[in-house]
This record gives C-alpha cells, sequence and structure tokens, in this order.
C-alpha cells in the first residue's frame, strides 16, 4: 500500500496503517533531518517528533496539494529547522548570560574560529554546485523555503526543484564529507 493510502487510514485512526506508514517513512524521515539537524541524538529525538505528528495530525493532510511523503518530509523539514534555530538560540543567550556573568562559559575565540572554518568550508562546497542547484538549496535550507515554495519563488516546476535539490545535496554531501 502507498504512503497516500496508508495516510488517509491513519487519519481515520487506523493503528495498523500507522505501523505500515511508520516503516514506509520513517528512514526518509531520519534522513532529512539528520542532514539539517547533524546531532545524531537530536536528530532521532526530532524524527519522533514528526512521526508522532503524522499520527496527530493525519486529517490535516490534503491528497490533492501532493504525495504523502511530501507532505511528511515538510512536516521534518520544518521540524529540523525549528530545532536548529532554537538550539542556535539557546547557545546565544547562553553566551549573552556568560558574558553578563563576567566569565565565559566555553572557550569563544576557539569556538569562533571553529564556526568560521565550517562556514568558510559550507560556502566552499555550495560554490561547487551549479548556480541552479545553489538557489534551490540555498532557499531551501539558509532561507526555510519548503520544495514548493522554492518552485513557486523560482518559477519551475515542482520535480525540476527536486532534482535539482537531490543532486545539489548529493554534491555537498560529497564535498563536505572531506570536511568531517
Amino acid at each position: 500500500m502507498r504512503a497516500d493510502e496508508l495516510l488517509v487510514l491513519v487519519a481515520g485512526g487506523d493503528q495498523r496503517a500507522f505501523e505500515d506508514l511508520y516503516a514506509l517513512v520513517s528512514g526518509p524521515v531520519f534522513g532529512l533531518v539528520r542532514r539539517v539537524v547533524r546531532d545524531p541524538a537530536q536528530s532521532e529525538e526530532v524524527a519522533q517528533e514528526v512521526l508522532l505528528e503524522t499520527w496527530r495530525s493525519a486529517a490535516r493532510y490534503d491528497p490533492g496539494r501532493g504525495s504523502a511523503l511530501s507532505w511528511i518530509l515538510t512536516l521534518a523539514h520544518r521540524r529540523a529547522v525549528d530545532r536548529v534555530r532554537s538550539a542556535r538560540a539557546a547557545g546565544e543567550r547562553e553566551q549573552r548570560e556568560a558574558l553578563r556573568a563576567g566569565e565565559p562559559a566555553f572557550d569563544q575565540v576557539a569556538e569562533e574560529v571553529e564556526a568560521g572554518m565550517e562556514r568558510e568550508w559550507v560556502r566552499r562546497c555550495l560554490r561547487r554546485l551549479t548556480e541552479l542547484q545553489r538557489q534551490s538549496v540555498t532557499l531551501a535550507y539558509y532561507d526555510g523555503y519548503t520544495y514548493r515554495e522554492v518552485a513557486e519563488r523560482l518559477k519551475l516546476p515542482l520535480g525540476t526543484v527536486k532534482t535539482r535539490m537531490r543532486d545539489g545535496l548529493t554534491r555537498l554531501r560529497e564535498c563536505l564529507g572531506g570536511a568531517a
């Protein structure tokens, strides 16, 4: 059974359908979340939150607006981006509090150097993408747009954007693999 059919059954409270849907989408959900969040433990937590949200909000899924997998992956991407933003904000709050207390909570210089090196590595890898791939990846992962919103902004078919994103993310992963 396809994810679309399963999600409709889940909306009706079918637990067996949810088990099948979980088995079908948990891998792609975790993979997407892992690419955004990067921390394995937090990625697992976010993926579980997304799957729980899928169970709770399955009735909101509209088959006329896209596939169930796209809908679920959109939930995953948004939740992952929220987690990254929340972690960044918490780190900034801790840093402000430490500065207010007059003692750094960590080696600020080392952290800034490391973050700068990581940013430069990502920039270097982004420059290796084609302009079209770079536009799509930047809109989705830096500006927080969904694939559908990227397609609308670039006035391109959704399938074209998905292909660009897949190819661009594959090239980024290969390039960033050397940074780890």
